[in-house]
């Protein structure tokens, strides 16, 4: 038979599957499903949504029989002496009953309907007629004198309870994994043909045990049907998915035998941490050729977090479940094997760094499976103390440090890839409860030149401490409110390594007080009633910086100086204060838009002198309510000058101010383009709102990007629907730790130099524009009325250094002594996981499964396109996906009524270098679609549960929940962890 006639004869046979009523399982028409199909994509795109819903739906019956015939020859072909043998038992039998299994079963998880019978018919008992009594077939003596009592004992001892199927399948499974011929060499001294060797060397083996392309395709089969077997949790939603659980995972990792866990989770995690892409690469090499081992490396990746993530139900009584891989992974203690697993995630992690540092654009391919290796990474980090002990103290933490900044400021501003930035920052605060992390970050940061330009800090100087508080402060900054859910745990980073930063520079202390310039701001704290929490989070490490390092920071305490007016102003803050300043601010951006339109008045006046206490301009503050396009706004400095101008106008700036993540000496109005820098707040209002547009990687907007619609409302009602009362501002205000802050004020205050407390700037170093003169003797210049006279840089310069050395001969003041004699213990915050938390983390890692299966085959439908693998979320069509090798994706779940997390259909992709997409692509794909369109009157994907496909982009995007874990550790939850 051709494999054009085998393609018409098994596609009518499953038609067949649909119209007969009840098929017998005797019937000779069930091996056709696993002789007939010539490779994955036969089964893949003949056997179509339409048919198995069809069958699932008319003959459930009919389907019972195939999943029974199927899983009975898979058995069989396992204990078969001979098995793999062309003749007697063909391999290709038991691919295609694995292909079978796993192009049905998303299609019956799928089915609320069908909970019940799947509980039974997968998990209920079962009995079977013993081996001898199916040899037995005839009655040899007629007792029926004996009465019906002794006829039932016969029948029952004819009869033995079996494994429920579905720990049957999964027992066969495993055991293929480790089949000599199937998935392992032939090793001629094994006495058994399943023999558990662990396929690479490294983690508990010195040597390998080889391999070859077949062998490789044959296992990427197996695992792949071991993740669709798990996919129950595709269709559970993330806060049932940790409660109920998934009884084919709870089966795997509660299994105890010891050979069988090491076997599976050392093959598995030394196939990925060996993985070395990079061997004998050049240029180009991935347009001209495929690496087979990448598929193979990407299921087993997924199949080990699949089993080490996942948190095994309570069933009420006795000690909770143990998941032994979990277990087993907690127990490696070897040097050897914590290197050889931290240099294979160090190598792969980079690895997207190294492809977007290249000279040449597009000549590496980024792989898509370091969000996975993140969650691997971190997943080491919680279950084993030793390993994280190794990471700290071998200084690799650095490195990886910089790897989790790279991915999470890389992916800030796409929302596709927000739940990749989550677990990078989970991953720092993970780091951050050690003691020895914060130590080691006052190591000198020499190598940060070598870094891609998207998290370099231009003209750094500073320790590894200084560039990961800058690098927070761009994440919260120019996240544009898309990463609010997380600014607990990015501020609970900064408090634990607090206690221990030493020789902060000036830029960093400067960052700090710009986040509490911010946090601190009526918009932000009226803005709902937790950010206050926030704020309090930010001046406990402020206050730990100082109590416990005191000498080491002179930066950080000049600038706790230069914020004298704001830290007293937010001790006298009241709720008619913080409306009144509220009101003001959006009469301000009134303005500006106006001013935008030319009715600005030239007549306006360069003074607010009427306005009795001014409060600088404060942009929009809410951590919950940014606007689409806005960002987390820095405010200004609240000792600016209301007569300071600057000689640079927005049309003579240099271009040279436009960079990204600038490191500056500035002060809290840092934030601001290098021309509104030192500008009064009546003067930057005069400025037409496209004076101040900023470069899109800078961390804020421009004044004038936000519309008339992200206006704040004068009234506070406007923040969703919160309305704080003088009683729950007194409820907080008290508890607000500004004591420390307060008494270094009363103590150095009036010890800061003169030309300092006048500018509008907390820089520690002189600034090179005008505008920082002291107005109170510099107003009355006659020379140059139209611009401020500047103070002898020199000399500004001596006194700032003077006051900066004698600041560590302080610590015997009266008021500062007792602050550093009885410093506040520092507090550590942990991040604690709940079942919130659970189902977030959870549905990351299946999004990231779903939307690698749908990608990695070669032939992808053409009506569909989804973000990559790094990507935090998925695009999806209906239908099956595309070919590929055996050892490639297929399309598993692809138009399946997923209920984890939203799926949206992504943009057509056009002809690309890889996929031309020329006329005989045109005529293959037709080809297919005709076979596979035989079943007239059926529409693609169609059954009422499949809500994924739709022929426009679908628009509807469902945000997450957010909660605040316990210390800090915000967490998120909510089904559209990945959308796009």
């Amino acid at each position: 038979m051709g494999a054009s006639e085998s393609k018409l004869v098994f596609k009518q046979g499953i038609f067949r599957l649909s119209e007969d009523p009840a098929i017998p399982a005797t019937d000779p028409y069930w091996t056709g499903f696993w002789r007939l199909p010539e490779s994955v994509e036969d089964v893949f795109s003949l056997f179509s949504p339409v048919d198995i819903r069809r069958a699932r739906d008319s003959s459930l019956a009919n389907l019972e029989t195939l999943i029974l015939a199927v899983t009975a020859r898979l058995d069989a072909l396992r204990n078969h002496p001979s098995f793999p043998d062309l003749e007697l038992a063909p391999e290709r039998d038991a691919l295609n009953c694995i292909r079978i299994l796993t192009r049905v079963l998303p299609y019956v998880y799928e089915a609320d309907q069908l909970a019940d019978w799947e509980e039974k018919f997968f998990w209920g008992i079962r009995r079977r007629k013993k081996r001898r009594a199916q040899v037995a077939a005839e009655v040899l003596f007629d007792e029926a004198n004996d009465g019906d009592m002794q006829r039932q004992e016969a029948e029952e001892q004819e009869y033995e309870e079996s494994k429920p199927l579905g720990e049957e399948l999964l027992d066969t499974l495993t055991d293929l994994l480790f089949y000599t011929g199937f998935t392992i060499p032939r090793i001629p001294t094994a006495k058994e043909k399943v023999t558990y060797a662990i396929w690479q060397s490294g983690v508990g083996c010195k040597t390998s045990i080889g391999t070859s392309k077949e062998l490789e395709s044959n296992r990427c089969e197996v695992l792949r049907l071991l993740l669709t077997m798990t996919s129950k949790s595709l269709y559970l939603s993330s806060s049932m998915l940790p409660v109920h659980g998934v009884k084919a995972i709870t089966y795997l990792v509660t299994c105890p035998d010891k050979q069988i866990v090491l076997s599976v989770l050392c093959s598995l995690l030394n196939t990925v941490i060996k993985y070395n892409a990079a061997t004998w690469r050049v240029p180009y090499d991935h347009v001209v050729w495929k690496d087979s081992k990448q598929a193979l490396v990407i299921y087993s990746l997924q199949f080990l977090l699949v089993l080490l993530l996942y948190p095994v139900p309570e069933e009420g009584q006795g000690p909770p479940p143990k998941n032994y891989y979990r277990s087993w992974l907690g127990k490696l203690h070897r040097p050897e094997d914590f290197q050889f697993i931290a240099e294979g995630m160090a190598r792969i992690l980079s690895q997207p760094m190294q492809a977007t540092s290249s000279y040449l654009p597009g000549s590496q391919k980024s792989v898509r499976w370091a969000p996975e290796m993140i969650m691997l990474f971190w997943e080491t980090l919680q279950c084993n103390r030793r390993f994280r002990t190794f990471i700290i103290d071998s200084n690799r933490a650095h490195d990886f440090m910089i790897l989790c900044l790279f991915h999470a400021i890389e992916s800030k501003t796409d929302q596709s890839k927000q739940g990749v930035v989550r677990m990078c920052v989970f991953v720092l605060q993970t780091l951050s409860v050690e003691p020895n992390f914060g130590k080691s970050l006052n190591k000198k940061f020499d190598a940060q030149e070598t870094l891609p330009q998207i998290i370099r800090l231009p003209n750094f100087r500073g320790s590894y401490a200084d560039f990961l508080i800058i690098s927070i402060h761009a994440l919260i900054t120019g996240s544009k409110g898309k990463l609010d859910a997380i600014y607990p745990a990015l501020l609970a980073i900064i408090n634990n390594i607090a206690a221990y930063a030493q020789h902060l520079s000036a830029a960093t202390s400067s960052k700090l007080l710009q986040l509490f310039a911010s946090m601190s701001s009526p918009s932000f704290l009226l803005a709902n009633d937790t950010n206050h929490v926030l704020l309090q989070c930010l001046l406990e490490s402020i206050n730990a910086v100082i109590e416990h390092q005191y000498t080491d920071n002179p930066h950080l305490v000049y600038a706790v100086l230069k914020s004298k007016k704001r830290i007293e102003a937010l001790r006298a803050f009241t709720l008619e204060s913080g409306q009144n300043e509220i009101e003001r601010i959006a009469r301000r951006r009134k303005e500006i838009l106006h001013g935008a339109e030319g009715v600005t008045s030239p007549t306006r006046s360069g003074s607010v002198d009427h306005l009795p206490h001014r409060t600088p301009p404060i942009r929009q503050g809410s951590l919950n309510h940014v606007p689409e396009d806005g960002t987390f706004a820095i405010g200004d400095s609240e000792d600016e000058s209301e007569n300071d101008m600057v000689q640079h106008t927005p049309a003579h700036s240099p271009p040279s101010i436009r960079h990204s993540r600038a490191s500056s000496l500035s002060s809290t109005d840092d934030n601001l383009p290098v021309q509104l820098r030192g500008m009064s707040e009546k003067a930057r209002g005069k400025m037409p709102a496209s004076a101040t547009s900023f470069s899109r990687h800078s961390s804020t907007t421009s004044l004038g990007s936000h519309t008339t619609r992200q206006i704040l409302s004068p009234t506070i009602n406007s923040f969703g629907g919160f309305t704080p009362t003088p009683h729950w501002i007194e409820s907080w205000l008290p508890e607000l730790p500004l004591h420390t802050m307060l008494t270094l004020i009363r103590a150095l205050g009036p010890h800061l130099p003169h030309s300092s407390s006048s500018s509008s700037s907390s820089s520690f170093a002189p600034r090179t524009t005008p505008g920082a003169a002291n107005t109170a003797t510099n107003t009355t210049t006659p020379t140059r009325p139209s611009v401020t006279s500047m103070p002898d840089p020199q000399a500004s310069t001596q006194a700032h250094h003077a006051f900066l050395t004698s600041l560590p001969q302080t610590t015997s003041h009266p008021l500062i002594a007792p602050l550093l004699s009885s410093p506040t213990p520092p507090k550590i915050q942990t991040f604690e996981w709940s079942s919130l938390s659970l189902g977030w983390y959870e549905s990351l890692l299946w999004s990231f499964i779903f939307a690698s299966e749908m990608l990695v085959g070669n032939n992808a439908s053409s009506s569909s396109t989804a973000s990559s693998a790094t990507a935090g979320l998925v695009g999806v069509t209906g239908g099956a996906g595309g070919g590929g090798g055996g050892g490639g994706s297929v399309g598993v779940w692809n138009g399946t009524a997923i209920k984890l997390f939203h799926v949206k259909e992504g943009v057509r992709e056009g002809p690309t270098l890889m996929r031309p997409k020329g006329a005989v692509d045109a005529v293959g794909n037709r080809i297919v679609r005709g076979i596979g369109g035989l079943g007239i009157g059926f529409g693609l994907g169609g059954g009422g549960q499949q809500q994924t496909q739709t022929q426009t982009q679908t628009q509807t995007q469902t945000h997450g929940v957010v909660s605040g874990g316990g210390g800090g550790g915000g967490v998120v939850g909510g089904r559209s962890v990945r959308e796009v």
